[in-house]
């Protein structure tokens, strides 16, 4: 009797680190698909390089368009998993200094991006879906507007115009309803 459930119990355990072994090797494939860059990634990669931006502004509804002008520096990084944007310009007659990342979650289809700049102190975090149909990327999230003293809600959609134009449209909801707070139409640099 004693042998029998010896043999049960190692035939159990064999299977068990045979199984085990077939999930590891299933986990380590899910994590290199999510950590290889794709199609995502490539097309985000044709952005890479220098462009300038005509940006019009709207600080509130309502009232006179702002404008002014900055030059972009795109470049994917870390083995083409992340683009890193750094922006320069002026605004209201001060220097600007904005550094972004953009990325694509293999694993959830999300777009992702992070914005920080000289003329705050916090990270504006945004995420959402791309759309071949409309060649667009909505990102919603959330940021801390100044003027208001609070967190308000916002949208970002990237149109893709060409490999060599893009604009970028931003809303907000700090008035109780979504607006269009800024428009960047970016061209490459020739």
């Amino acid at each position: 009797m004693k042998r029998i459930i010896s043999i049960a119990l190692l035939s159990f355990f064999a299977w068990g680190n045979a199984h085990a072994q077939v999930d590891t090797l299933a986990m380590m494939k899910n994590w290199q698909d999510y950590m290889t860059p794709g199609a995502m990634q490539a097309m985000i990669a044709k952005y890479d390089g220098t462009f300038t931006e005509e940006i019009t502004m709207w600080m509130m509804p309502g009232m006179p368009a702002e404008k002014s002008t900055s030059t972009t520096v795109n470049k994917m990084i870390f083995g083409g998993r992340y683009q890193e944007s750094r922006v320069t310009g002026n605004f209201n007659g001060m220097p600007f200094e904005g550094f972004s990342l953009l990325a694509f979650d293999n694993l959830r289809k999300v777009f992702q991006s992070t914005w920080i700049d000289n003329m705050g102190s916090g990270i504006m975090t945004l995420e959402g879906p791309w759309d071949p149909k409309t060649k667009t990327i909505t990102l919603r999230g959330k940021m801390t507007d100044p003027m208001m003293g609070k967190e308000v809600e916002i949208k970002q959609v990237i149109t893709l115009i060409n490999d060599n134009e893009q604009k970028i449209e931003m809303f907000t909801n700090a008035y109780g309803k979504e607006h269009r707070s800024m428009e960047m139409l970016v061209k490459r640099k020739s």
